[in-house]
């Protein structure tokens, strides 16, 4: 390794080598490019130890990132010469490979913006589209091959355990890991049917596999994911719900539990996948208990001191995560009320990122039921096709049957749409019975002239699932049925004209969690 550290191997410009060393590579930064080579190791999950080996996982590195990020990895290059004296993609017998990368600042990394705070929430939106779209177009698992099947999972799962307890120092944390054991047992039975499902389903598909904030950059002013799993086929075919978990956890475990709900809610909305949801909390668990032997094992491998105090405490701190995954929130029906315009959308991303409500937003199912994405425009006139009583209906049966699911997930199900007339209120309100959670209506408040220039402005952005104009304004003025008597002792008003920082913060939510009696910013 020293001696490909001379920048004389990498032309003019080099002026010094960096490396970066990982469990299973050294990364060799030289200024304009960097050089991934493969280290010589059996780890179970992998095994790099033959040349041959190493130059096929180089090349399936290539080719599976390429799918995110084809501008930042370049080639796989032979290492020849001798050992004293490297060559770079020369002639002759190879010594080693590596795959040849742009480089790009460390600072650049997506850990890294988010420690700055120079991670939006547009930011969060368009890496969750950025994962959806990729999962739409990668390949599923052939029925041939058993990826992720239940027990394989469950497996995998229960090995982290098995693989941290002899490690452990005390009681305590023998205590904890046993508990999350069990709790992942049961959890695993009680959510099989489900995996099955989604393995039959087609959720099993060629994904990137390590979805962590770490593996993710701004290069180009873009958000772009990187270091994929090259080399464990199952690692990498796995439920796209499980891909989605390891990102959640992650924003979770670096302190903004807000961007993970944001996260989750931008893919589901855009995928459609709600009923992922009903193993989303195993797989939380899962991933935050591999985190948690991750740091574990790196603690056990050095020397006592600050770097083995500190791996013990990011272990410490992911084992902590885990139990507070395993400690669902009380679901509950939220649903809004209000006339086209009056920020109903808008407004209630505060209350998704406060409590992790999974938000379903009729603007979107309605088009979804009849095959468009969320950004066509149906182009059709008031009360015709989608707007039709047919298509209204049908609409508000499944956005029900999706807040079924949602709650049977164990969170709050929050229903973004007018809800205008009694009957589409009195849907949501008896499924609320049936399941015996709370029940509450969000009454947003707008005058006319407010709402009117809002779908004026909206329209000619044209940036919104909405197809609302000024004369689905009018019509919904001419027939809306406002709140009965009855249901008033139901609802939270919401000034949808305060001050920007106030309508769009937390404080105007807090009276519905008050009906709803839960605390803010859980995580599970």
């Amino acid at each position: 390794m020293a001696s490909l550290c001379d920048p004389s191997l990498y032309g003019t410009s080099c002026k010094r080598v960096t490396v970066l060393e990982t469990h299973i590579s050294y990364v060799l930064l030289t200024g304009s490019f960097a050089y991934k080579i493969k280290k010589a190791v059996d780890l179970q999950f992998l095994d790099f130890t033959t040349l041959s080996a190493r130059r096929f996982y180089c090349e399936q590195e290539l080719r599976l990132n390429r799918r995110l990020a084809p501008a930042l990895y370049l080639d796989v290059i032979a290492i020849t010469g001798s050992v004293e004296a490297p060559v770079l993609g020369g002639r002759g017998r190879a010594l080693e490979y590596a795959v040849k990368m742009r480089e790009f600042p460390q600072d650049a990394l997506a850990s890294r913006l988010l420690e700055r705070d120079e991670l939006s929430g547009a930011d969060v939106d368009a890496l969750a589209a950025k994962v959806a779209s990729f999962h739409a177009s990668v390949d599923v698992a052939p029925a041939e091959r058993a990826f992720a099947a239940p027990e394989d999972i469950l497996q995998s799962a229960l090995q982290n355990f098995a693989q941290i307890q002899p490690l452990l120092d005390n009681a305590a944390e023998h205590s904890d890991l046993t508990a999350l054991r069990v709790w992942t047992e049961r959890e695993h039975a009680t959510c099989r049917a489900s995996l099955l499902g989604r393995q039959h389903d087609g959720h099993i598909r060629e994904c990137h596999g390590d979805l962590h904030l770490g593996n993710i950059a701004r290069i180009d002013g873009e958000l772009t994911i990187f270091d994929c799993i090259e080399f464990n086929d199952a690692l990498r075919w796995i439920d796209v719900m499980s891909e989605v978990a390891f990102t959640v956890m992650d924003l979770h475990d670096r302190g903004r539990p807000d961007l993970g709900h944001r996260f989750l809610n931008a893919y589901v909305e855009i995928t459609g996948d709600y009923a992922g949801l009903s193993v989303l909390r195993f797989y939380l668990v899962y991933r935050a208990m591999v985190r948690a032997k991750i740091a574990r094992v790196r603690a056990a491998q050095v020397e006592p001191g600050k770097g083995r105090a500190a791996s013990l405490s990011e272990c410490a701190g992911y084992v902590k995560l885990a139990m507070d995954y395993t400690r669902a929130m009380r679901p509950a029906i939220v649903i809004t009320h209000g006339l086209s315009g009056c920020g109903k959308t808008t407004l209630s991303q505060a209350f998704v990122e406060l409590t992790g409500a999974i938000r379903v937003r009729t603007d979107v199912e309605r088009k979804r039921l009849l095959g468009l994405g969320p950004r066509e425009r149906s182009r059709t006139s008031l009360g015709k096709e989608l707007y039709a009583e047919e298509p209204t209906r049908a609409t508000y049966r499944h956005a029900c049957a999706l807040a079924r699911s949602i709650v049977a997930a164990g969170r709050i199900a929050l229903i973004d749409a007018a809800f205008l007339k009694r009957w589409q209120r009195d849907l949501f309100r008896a499924l609320a019975s049936e399941l015996a959670v709370p029940f509450v209506i969000v009454d947003f408040e707008a005058s006319e002239p407010t709402l009117r220039e809002r779908i004026a402005r909206r329209l000619r952005a044209d940036n919104d699932a909405s197809d609302a104009d000024l004369a689905v304004l009018d019509h919904q003025l001419r027939t809306h049925e406002p709140l009965a008597v009855d249901e008033s002792s139901l609802a939270v008003s919401f000034d949808a004209e305060a001050p920007p920082e106030v309508a769009r913060s937390t404080e105007p939510w807090r009276r519905v969690l008050q009906r709803l009696e839960v605390e803010p910013m859980l995580i599970s």
